[in-house]
C-alpha cells in the first residue's frame, strides 16, 4: 500500500449478495465519489452507494468486453485526478483473475496514493452455496485456484498434470466454455472419471444454483443455458455433497435450479 493517504482503493465486492461485504467496502462505498464498476457487481451493491457519486461501468464478460483494460487504467487515472475518493469496485476479491496488477502498476506511474481491500472470492461463494469444504483432512490437502477462459482459438495453458492431482481440489473460474477441453486433458492427465464435481452459477446471489456430476459429465457444461457466472469445484473434497444426493443419468438431468448429472 503506497505511504501518503489513498485517493483510490481497489475493493472486492465479493459475490453479489450486499451482506456478504466487509465493513471496510460497504463504508468505502457509501462514501466514495466515484465508483469504477464491474459488470459482476450486483445492482443491490451499487444501490448502497451515495446517490451523488458518479458511477462509472467498466465492465468486462468473456465475449462482451465494454471496455479494454488500458481505457479501464486510464479512467481509474483520470477519476482520481479529479475526486478524492475513488471507488474501484471489482467482483469478488481484488486479486483473483481480478487484473489487479494493471490497475496498480497505472497508479503507480501515476504517483497515485492507493489501498487494496479484499472480499469474498466467488470459490468460497460456490463452496458455500453446495455446502462443501474446499479442503479435506486425508484427502484434499490443497486448493487450486484456475481460469478457465483462454483467448479465442486457444487451448488453456495448464500444467494438466499437477492439476489432476487427486489430493487437489480444483477451483475454476469461467470454466463452462472450456468443460469440453477441461474433462479431456485432466482425464488424459490421469484424473478418475468418477471424480465429483459441483458447478455453481452465480454463486452468492438469489438466483444462485449448482450442478452436481462427476468429471466424465464435465463436458456437458459447455450446453448449459445459464448466462451467470459459474464456478467449477472438482475433486473429492465434493464427494460428501455428492452423496447427499440422488445422480440421475444425462438423459434424465432435470431443469430445476438444483440438477445431478
Amino acid at each position: 500500500m503506497s505511504q501518503a493517504e489513498p485517493r483510490v482503493w481497489l475493493v472486492g465486492a465479493g459475490p453479489g449478495d450486499p451482506e456478504l461485504l466487509t465493513l471496510k467496502a460497504l463504508r468505502l462505498i457509501e462514501s466514495a465519489d466515484v465508483i469504477l464498476s464491474d459488470a459482476l457487481v450486483s445492482d443491490d451493491i451499487l444501490a448502497l452507494a451515495n446517490p451523488a457519486a458518479e458511477i462509472i461501468p467498466v465492465g468486462k464478460r468473456a465475449g462482451r468486453h465494454s471496455m479494454p483494460q488500458a481505457a479501464i487504467n486510464a479512467a481509474l487515472v483520470a477519476a482520481a485526478r479529479r475526486h478524492a475518493r475513488v471507488v474501484r469496485l471489482k467482483g469478488g476479491d481484488p486479486s483473483l483473475f481480478g487484473r489487479l496488477t494493471e490497475e496498480i502498476d497505472a497508479l503507480r506511474r501515476a504517483n497515485i496514493a492507493f489501498e487494496v481491500v479484499p472480499g469474498i472470492t466467488a470459490a468460497c461463494a460456490a463452496a458455500a452455496a453446495a455446502q462443501v469444504s474446499l479442503s479435506q483432512r486425508g484427502s484434499a490437502r490443497s486448493v487450486t485456484f484456475i481460469t478457465g477462459h483462454a483467448q479465442a482459438g486457444e487451448a488453456l495453458d495448464l500444467d494438466w498434470q499437477a492439476a489432476a492431482d487427486a489430493r487437489t481440489t480444483l477451483a475454476i473460474y469461467m470454466g463452462k466454455s472450456s468443460a469440453v477441453q477441461l474433462q479431456r486433458q485432466l482425464q488424459a492427465a490421469g484424473m478418475a472419471a468418477d471424480t465429483p464435481v459441483i458447478a455453481v452459477e452465480s454463486a452468492g446471489r438469489c438466483d444462485q444454483h449448482r450442478i452436481s456430476l462427476r468429471l466424465a459429465s464435465l463436458d456437458r457444461l459447455a450446453a448449459h443455458p445459464g448466462s451467470g457466472p459459474m464456478v467449477i469445484i472438482i475433486g473429492r473434497a465434493v464427494d460428501g455433497a455428492l452423496a447427499c444426493q440422488s445422480l440421475m443419468s444425462l438423459d434424465e438431468a432435470p431443469s430445476a435450479p438444483n440438477m445431478a448429472w
